[in-house]
């Protein structure tokens, strides 16, 4: 994929991953993602036998599940700590 292509790719991804050219795969982790960031109370065995029926293994499911939790975790971190963007960063709308 070209630069260009990566790039508006990318773009249709944060604007709205549920509307973007993802394959099943993909659409799976931002799947788990979204609902271990917005629900982990709710996580359960389901949530995992659906990452395996997209064609993760355990060792991808686990890096999957570390990487998201450290992001919360951090972005927490953050907020709490009221650590300011770089510059580059554009403001969470909903933060206002």
């Amino acid at each position: 994929m070209a630069a260009p292509e990566r790039d508006a790719w990318l773009a249709s991804i944060e604007r709205d991953w549920r509307t973007a050219a993802l394959v099943e795969r993909e659409r799976a982790l931002c799947e788990f993602a979204e609902r271990l960031t917005l629900a982990p109370a709710a996580m359960r065995e389901a949530d995992v036998l659906f990452l395996r029926s997209a064609g993760l293994d355990d060792r991808a499911i686990h890096d999957l599940t570390q990487v998201v939790a450290y992001f919360n975790y951090i972005n927490r971190i953050a907020d709490a700590l009221h650590v300011d963007l770089e510059p580059e960063m554009p403001p969470d709308p909903r933060a206002s």
